[in-house]
């Protein structure tokens, strides 16, 4: 029987690679991975730990607008951090609004400029 071990990466889509690169280069301190293939479309390979996230610049099939203000209640990303507090200013520096999880736990949810959700879970 074989066995899932891991996720490689995640892709996102976005309406403009360099405002999600200030959001999730600049803000958030991700690294661009240079060394990934040109697929023919504009985007971005952020690192991750072991994994990534792919940015991809094409149409989005998906509403933008309406979706639930706390991303919780939405598909999302779930991506662990070590300094907490340093990420929340970091967020509150930017001016990203977010709202933190109900369950009590060290997790906030925000999202990003093309209203892709992420959960960011403290690890500390």
């Amino acid at each position: 029987m074989f066995q899932i071990e891991r996720i490689l990466h995640v892709s996102l889509l976005v309406a403009d690679t360099d405002r999600a690169l200030s959001f999730y280069r600049d803000v958030l301190g991700l690294e661009v991975d240079a060394g990934r293939p040109d697929l023919g479309f504009p985007g971005a390979w952020l690192k991750v730990g072991e994994a990534s996230i792919h940015l991809l610049e094409l149409p989005n099939p998906d509403p933008v607008t309406g979706r639930p203000e706390h991303g919780g209640r939405d598909r999302h990303v779930a991506l662990a951090v070590g300094d907490f507090d340093g990420l929340v200013r970091a967020l509150d520096a930017a001016g990203v609004p977010y709202t933190r999880s109900r369950s009590g736990r060290p997790a906030i949810f925000c999202r990003d400029p093309d209203g892709n959700a992420l959960e960011f879970i403290g690890t500390e």
